[in-house]
């Protein structure tokens, strides 16, 4: 595994457990669809369907996580989203929701981690 997977790697598992403290089920990670892409986490947040986006960065030149949802990859996991919902037996009854989850890891100290519901 090289440096940029095991940081995604270990944003992501920040990510689902701060998706779990805050009361919801993660379904899936890391589920994928042929070549149309993946969603980092699936999860419940009571009965609607979250889609969940989950970029990490460290400190310095990259912009800020939370500015990762560009109107392109807004597109793609409602896409992504369909496809999941369709495999699954339906959307469940309070819709789908797709939630972006940025974590800043600094030089020094605790990992900030970030939580936009609706971002798309």
């Amino acid at each position: 595994m090289n440096a940029r997977s095991a940081l995604g790697r270990y944003g992501e598992e920040l990510a689902a457990r701060r998706l779990v403290e805050s009361g919801m089920t993660v379904l899936e990670r890391n589920w994928r669809c042929g070549r149309t892409g993946e969603i980092d986490i699936v999860a419940m947040d009571g009965d609607v369907l979250v889609v969940c986006e989950v970029k990490t960065r460290r400190t310095g030149g990259f912009e800020h996580p939370m500015a990762a949802i560009t109107p392109e990859k807004a597109q793609r996991l409602r896409g992504l989203a369909e496809r999941w919902i369709h495999a699954h037996g339906g959307a469940p009854p309070g819709g789908v929701r797709i939630d972006l989850v940025g974590i800043v890891l600094p030089g020094r100290g605790a990992p900030v981690v970030e939580h936009a519901r609706g971002v798309a």
